[in-house]
């Protein structure tokens, strides 16, 4: 029936109403807050173009995870700043690597029996180039090399997991690295690990204030060979079908909110357990924005994350973690 019968503002009148017939909702266990661990003690460095997120050492992490699980926030995506680089991306695979000690020292501490522990799979941050797998090179032409980077990566998965990763995230996007993380983490006792795969991560503007988080910017060229071209939806639902064959348990989509159209594509024809990450270039505008007085910081922070739970992302990787917690009480 219409109108005068059928009024739809009348569930909308009061707040309680509102809340009765919501369609989707947050809650802050559905949150997964990104840290970037570094060197040395008590070093608590902001990102310029990150305003509210650091560098943190492992003892300033500790009290971060803590604080986080405090909030109810579900997990933790860690990523890491070592000391050196080469290019083999040794500090990614070294057992004493900084994100490696910063598991162990997470596991010891009272936010573990709260939070999930998700370490991110990628060589960028510990190569002298900066790209995410091994790098050939001919005079002036280089390319990165797909499958002598599939043993590194699957080196750097089974050292997270032994470390004490809950879950291993590769977000290289090399073919096959899934079937190989998945065969070495099995043949080495963490048959119970489970992987996040970033199924569909396109090569995005939006990853700019992250590669000045992590320092992991290409030192030439770009990521466009192996990170997938934007205009690309089919070619992102064979991704994330390779990477469920070859053994992922969840998936992930980033970028996320210039992407909304993928994460609901692959809500209805994957049942399987998929996030979106809110990448960087996301959250830094809206700061930039906040900072102007252009955005209400807290209903721009709120209904950019349910636009994104909306679209059917069962968890959300955003920088906005603790402060939407704080929202959602």
């Amino acid at each position: 029936m219409s109108y005068p019968i059928t009024r739809m503002r009348r569930m909308r009148r009061t707040e309680p109403l509102r809340a009765l017939v919501r369609e989707t909702h947050l809650e802050p266990g559905a949150l997964i807050l990104p840290l970037f661990l570094c060197p040395g003690e008590g070093m608590r460095r902001e990102v310029s173009s990150m305003p509210g997120v650091f560098n943190l050492s492992v003892d300033e992490a500790v009290k971060e995870a803590e604080a986080a699980a405090a909030l109810g926030v579900g997990g933790l995506l860690l990523f890491g700043l070592p000391e050196t680089k080469d290019e083999q991306a040794t500090g990614a695979w070294d057992d004493h690597g900084i994100v490696q000690q910063g598991l162990r020292a997470l596991k010891q501490s009272s936010a573990s029996k709260q939070l999930v522990l998700i370490a991110d799979v990628c060589l960028c941050e510990y190569t002298s180039h900066g790209h995410c797998g091994v790098v050939r090179q001919q005079g002036d032409e280089y390319e990165i090399d797909n499958d002598p980077s599939l043993d590194l990566l699957a080196r750097t998965a089974v050292s997270l997991a032994r470390a004490g990763a809950d879950v291993v995230a590769p977000s290289d996007m090399m073919d096959g690295r899934v079937m190989e993380m998945r065969d070495v983490l099995d043949e080495e006792g963490c048959e119970q690990t489970p992987i996040l795969s970033y199924a569909s991560k396109f090569a995005s503007a939006f990853y700019g204030p992250f590669r000045e988080a992590a320092d992991s910017a290409p030192q030439f060229g770009d990521r466009r060979s192996y990170q997938m071209d934007g205009a690309n939806l089919r070619e992102a639902m064979r991704e994330i079908e390779l990477d469920l064959d070859e053994g992922a348990d969840m998936i992930l989509m980033k970028p996320a909110m210039p992407y909304l159209d993928v994460i609901r594509a692959a809500r209805e024809r994957f049942d399987v357990p998929m996030g979106a990450y809110q990448v960087s270039g996301e959250y830094s505008m809206m700061q930039a924005a906040f900072a102007k007085g252009w955005l209400d910081p807290e209903r721009a922070m709120m209904e950019s994350l349910l636009s994104i739970r909306r679209a059917g992302a069962d968890f959300i990787v955003t920088y906005f973690a603790q402060e939407a917690a704080k929202v959602l009480g």
